[in-house]
C-alpha cells in the first residue's frame, strides 16, 4: 500500500521504486588568524568529524528513517577531510560493528558523507564543509532526518536539494509520480530551527524539484574565535573580524564573491 499525497490509501502493483534524493551541503566558518591557530583549526576538524563520527551520524540517520544498514566504509584522508559510505535497505535492522574503516550500502538506497576542512592565509577565515547525499527507494524518505543533521554540525550556511525520481504504478496501472505532501524542504525542518536562519526557495514542483538554501541570521562572535591571540583583540578588530565572518557566510549563501 502506498500513501499518496493526497492521503488515499492505494494499491500498489508491485514495489514502490519511487526514488528519493537528499543533498545535504553545510559550511561551519571560523576566524584563526595565526598559522598555528589555522593548524588547530583543521586539527579540531579533522578530530570532531573523522570518519568514526561521520559513521555516527549515518548510522543514526539510517536508524532515523528506518531503514537497514547493510554495508558501511569509511576513510580519513591525509592531511585532511574524511568520507563515508553507506548502502541502506528500507527495512531497520541493527548498525554494523564499529571498524576503523567503514563504507555503508543500503540495499537500491546509499548515504554518502565527505568532508572539505579549508583555510585562508591571507584573512584568517577557516571554512569547514561537509557534504552528505541520502538516495532511498521505496516508502523511507531522507526528509526525516533534517533537523538532526542540522544540528549535528555548526552549520551557518546549508544547502538543500531534494528530488523525488521515477514512478511507482498502482494495481489499475495508473503511474504515481510522488507518494508524499511537500511544497518545500521548509515543511520538514522544525519551527525552532528554522527561526535561527535566513532562508529561501527555488521549487519546481511540477517536475518534484526543490532547493532550500539557508544562513545563520545572528553572529555571535565569540562561537568564531579560534586561537589564543583571539582573547586579546582590541573593539576594532573585533569589528573587522565580525565583518570578514559576516561576508564569508554571504558569499557562500549566494554563491559568488561580493567584492
Amino acid at each position: 500500500m502506498l500513501k499518496h499525497v493526497k492521503g488515499r490509501k492505494i494499491r500498489l502493483e508491485g514495489f514502490n521504486n519511487l526514488t528519493k534524493s537528499l543533498s545535504f551541503n553545510i559550511y561551519d566558518i571560523c576566524f584563526a588568524r595565526s598559522h598555528e591557530s589555522q593548524l588547530e583549526y583543521l586539527e579540531y576538524i579533522d578530530d570532531a568529524y573523522n570518519s568514526e563520527r561521520l559513521r555516527e551520524i549515518i548510522v543514526e540517520v539510517t536508524n532515523i528513517i528506518d531503514a537497514k544498514l547493510l554495508h558501511m566504509s569509511t576513510q580519513d584522508y591525509e592531511p585532511r577531510g574524511a568520507s563515508v559510505t553507506a548502502m541502506i535497505s528500507e527495512e531497520h535492522g541493527s548498525p554494523v560493528p564499529p571498524t576503523a574503516s567503514v563504507t555503508g550500502h543500503l540495499d537500491k538506497s546509499h548515504i554518502t558523507a565527505h568532508t572539505y576542512p579549508e583555510h585562508d592565509p591571507a584573512t584568517g577565515i577557516a571554512t569547514f564543509r561537509v557534504d552528505i547525499d541520502v538516495s532511498t527507494c521505496g516508502m523511507i524518505s531522507p526528509l526525516h532526518a533534517l533537523h538532526y543533521l542540522i544540528r549535528s554540525f555548526d552549520s551557518d550556511v546549508v544547502t538543500l536539494d531534494y528530488r523525488v525520481r521515477g514512478f511507482t504504478r498502482d494495481s489499475s496501472g495508473m503511474k504515481h509520480f510522488i507518494d508524499h505532501d511537500i511544497t518545500s524542504i521548509q515543511d520538514y525542518i522544525a519551527e525552532d530551527v528554522l527561526s535561527d536562519y535566513l532562508a529561501y526557495d527555488i521549487n519546481i514542483i511540477s517536475d518534484n524539484i526543490f532547493h532550500t538554501k539557508m544562513r545563520k541570521k545572528r553572529l555571535k562572535l565569540e562561537h568564531y574565535l579560534f586561537g589564543p591571540e583571539s582573547e586579546r583583540m582590541t573593539a576594532k578588530k573585533r569589528t573587522e573580524v565580525t565583518s570578514l565572518l559576516q561576508d564569508e557566510i554571504q558569499e557562500i549563501f549566494e554563491s559568488q564573491n561580493l567584492k
